[in-house]
């Protein structure tokens, strides 16, 4: 079997929470901490914006501009949400766990590449990318964004590696399902010390240390296409 590729999600895996940060911003913003995730879940035209702005048809003004209009029907004037892009990534943190576990599994030869939907301005900053990923595969710079097959057939063609080798680390179940089409295996990431002990078995050889302090490996590579 070749060896297989890691392809890693940004926001919400190698960050906090991502709904979150949504909820602390708009608690500080409007003084109602649902209401960022209640327009983007329920109103096609907030999902719309974040779609432009995601693919890079959109900058961070217009994303702003456009969200306000929709805050008008809450009873919220529509200058309050210019700074919201910044208050969403001011309250991302880096989740230190599993960018240990990246750079680990990196270390033992697997060839890795962060898939992102980039959200706001320089979202990578303070993130050493070249350090930590072979390559960084990235919507706005791409005009397409997850779950698109397309996105992750450039990150599999960068790396030079079958998709069928590769397993994709993402916090939401559809960008893991279009990847699936793909026959790219998947690992839905819910709670850190989960992911790094799956990370773990599926791609460090037995002779590793263990990316779980305390925990040997239990399985190698072979279990990969999963």
């Amino acid at each position: 079997m070749e060896t297989g590729a890691l392809l890693v999600d940004f926001g919400g895996v190698l960050t906090s929470s991502v709904p979150g940060a949504f909820r602390a911003a708009g608690g500080r913003l409007f003084g109602r901490p649902a209401l960022i995730e209640q327009l983007l879940h329920q109103v096609p035209e907030a999902a719309d914006l974040l779609v432009a702005h995601e693919s890079g048809r959109l900058g961070v003004a217009g994303f702003e501009a456009g969200f306000g209009e929709l805050l008008l029907g809450h009873g919220i004037t529509a200058d309050k949400a210019v700074g919201m892009v910044r208050a969403i990534q001011d309250r991302l943190r880096p989740d230190e766990m599993m960018l240990a576990a990246v750079r680990h599994v990196r270390g033992h030869g697997v060839p890795v590449a962060l898939v992102s939907n980039a959200f706001g301005e320089d979202p990578y900053a303070g993130y050493d990318l070249p350090q930590l990923v072979d390559v960084a595969v990235v919507s706005t710079e791409l005009g397409l964004r997850k779950p698109s097959r397309r996105i992750y057939q450039v990150a599999c063609r960068r790396l030079g590696v079958e998709p069928g080798t590769a397993v994709l680390v993402d916090d939401l179940a559809m960008n893991l399902a279009g990847a699936a089409r793909l026959g790219i295996g998947g690992i839905l990431h819910v709670e850190s010390s989960l992911t790094v002990a799956e990370l773990q078995r599926r791609f460090c050889p037995p002779s590793c240390t263990g990316l779980v302090p305390g925990q040997e490996i239990a399985s190698a590579r072979p279990d990969l296409p999963h």
